[in-house]
């Protein structure tokens, strides 16, 4: 009973051997995207505060607080509510025309934290190489507070000084990149991604507008220049915004987990956004983007 035994031990580790020196051999699998990906991803971003101005409705801006503020449609409009709310009073400025904005009062403008969306394509070669196309969009606010007074003071006599009005602008970017990545192993699972790309972006001035007495006028020349009048008239609204370009690098902390891969990284953006008027050298500017991507890479091309 012993032999037949021994005979069928020795038959089994002689077999088993095999596999086990085959399974020590083989190589732990990293499961990297490999071929086409479609990619989604949002985002943090932060836009530079120099370009935020073109908003400002200074001098010399495409839209102006004065053309609105001293015309009769709007200025007399404008007056009636400051009086009927006391926020000034007739002796100090009998009409909309004696408004002017105070030396110090236009605002220094800033734009808010906003989101970026899109989606893109990527295709990962075996040697940790990739190149993506992506589309992004985003809306950005640009928000400020400017100073309305008069050359005898605004206000109520012993009261205030100035009347504080806020002004914002709204715009639309489509950004468009192409970026080259290339892929470092950290763990089986995580990958440390570095990119570097050019990209082109289209902004649309949506909004440009003041509120004054807690009431909104827009400043956006819908008048092609000429003094504003009620309603937008024949004259079609001309987008202010442009076509820009720039470059961009990024990393981020990769997780790949069976054919797909989530990205959580940090973009720095040197990007030109154009608008009707503004100085070319101030067009350009760091932008900031923290985003979160998904890869989903379940089909083979």
């Amino acid at each position: 009973m012993t032999r037949p035994l021994l005979i069928l031990a020795l038959s089994l580790l002689l077999c088993s051997a095999p596999l086990h020196a085959q399974k020590k051999k083989a190589p732990s699998q990293h499961p990297r995207l490999a071929g086409l990906s479609l990619a989604v991803d949002a985002g943090l971003l932060i836009p530079s505060n120099k370009q935020a101005n073109f908003y400002s409705g200074r001098p010399g801006n495409a839209n102006t607080i004065d053309r609105v503020l001293r015309s009769q449609q709007y200025g007399t409009q404008i007056w009636n509510s400051l009086v009927d709310q006391q926020l000034i009073s007739p002796s100090a400025i009998p009409s909309y025309s004696a408004f002017r904005i105070a030396d110090e009062g236009y605002p220094q403008m800033h734009y808010k934290l906003t989101y970026q969306i899109g989606f893109g394509l990527r295709y990962d070669y075996s040697s940790g190489w990739a190149w993506s196309l992506a589309f992004d969009f985003s809306q950005v606010t640009a928000a400020g507070r400017f100073l309305l007074s008069s050359d005898n003071g605004v206000g109520i006599p012993g009261s205030r000084q100035y009347v504080a009005c806020d002004i914002f602008g709204l715009e639309k970017r489509i950004l468009i990149d192409f970026s080259v990545s290339k892929s470092l192993p950290l763990t089986n699972l995580l990958d440390l991604e570095m990119a570097a790309g050019i990209g082109v972006n289209n902004t649309k001035v949506s909004e440009n507008a003041m509120v004054i007495a807690g009431r909104t006028y827009s400043i956006l020349d819908v008048w092609n220049g000429q003094d504003p009048y009620a309603g937008i008239g024949s004259y079609p609204y001309i987008n202010q915004g442009g076509i820009g370009f720039g470059g961009l690098a990024s990393v981020a902390l990769c997780y790949s987990f069976q054919g797909a891969r989530a990205d959580l990284g940090y973009q720095l953006r040197y990007m030109q956004t154009k608008y009707r008027g503004y100085n070319d050298n101030d067009s350009f500017a760091l932008q900031h983007i923290i985003f979160l991507r998904f890869n989903i890479n379940n089909f083979k091309f």
